[in-house]
């Protein structure tokens, strides 16, 4: 970018480089490892893990908001509580003011769920704070300290996920982004309205979160439908009962 700036050209477009990069990618592969996704049935099982203390309330306020918002993890640290409004129904939204597709500062509302709000109102009345940073940290005797960390995010999901008995390893602060892109693939909501929720700009992203969702779309599915092949049925037992046939004789 600097080059660019400057007016000069870019060196990334070296045909060193480029060659570097294939030859990097060959050895390497180009596909990264993807988060864990935390779906609405993973969702339900640590909000219930969670206690009545300040620290169980704050997190499940927490977890309950990033699915509902899609918000990534800087999003959610940086909300403050003036950014939270109800309207008359019971449900919610959040706004914010930025975000990493949103660098001018135009902002945006994300929707809240009934349930989501619930969780919020419980947190808030228990810390007791009506202004300032929405996400604190909890101190030593459930005292509420600073604005968390945006990296605190993820500590959070994992131990919870660990409390609800889930494997946490592949857990990430953005899994409930992933989670939520997937639960809205399967419920047959369009792309478009998912990127327009999440903030993303290309389908690459929720093309990349639900890419083993559209299996079920795919030429070999929608052959194996019309081959009458899709119906389950037992192939181990039908294959030993014919082994044993070929035995007898």
């Amino acid at each position: 970018w600097l080059h660019r700036a400057a007016g000069l050209t870019n060196p990334c477009d070296h045909s060193e480089v480029r060659f570097a990069l294939r030859r990097m990618h060959r050895s390497r592969g180009r596909r990264s490892k993807q988060k864990r996704g935390l779906t609405r049935d993973l969702i339900d099982r640590m909000l219930t893990a969670t206690d009545g203390s300040l620290m169980g309330l704050r997190d499940r306020a927490l977890l309950s908001v990033a699915y509902d918002s899609l918000c990534r993890r800087g999003e959610l640290v940086m909300a403050d509580v003036g950014h939270v409004q109800m309207a008359a129904s019971g449900s919610g939204s959040l706004f914010l003011p930025t975000s990493k597709a949103d660098q001018e500062g135009n902002g945006a509302y994300r929707y809240l769920a009934p349930d989501t709000m619930a969780h919020l109102s419980a947190y808030l009345e228990v810390a007791g704070h009506s202004e300032g940073p929405l996400f604190r940290r909890v101190g030593r005797g459930g005292r509420r300290s600073t604005r968390l960390a945006g990296d605190t995010v993820a500590r959070i999901f994992k131990r919870m996920a660990e409390d609800a008995g889930i494997v946490s390893l592949q857990i990430s602060g953005h899994s409930t982004r992933i989670g939520k892109a997937q639960d809205c693939v399967a419920a047959g909501i369009g792309v478009a309205a998912i990127m327009r929720d999440g903030g993303w700009k290309t389908e690459a992203m929720v093309a990349r979160y639900t890419e083993h969702l559209r299996l079920n779309e795919s030429a070999s599915a929608q052959l194996t439908a019309m081959q009458g092949r899709s119906a389950f049925r037992d192939l181990k037992s039908e294959n030993e009962e014919k082994f044993s046939k070929y035995q007898g004789d």
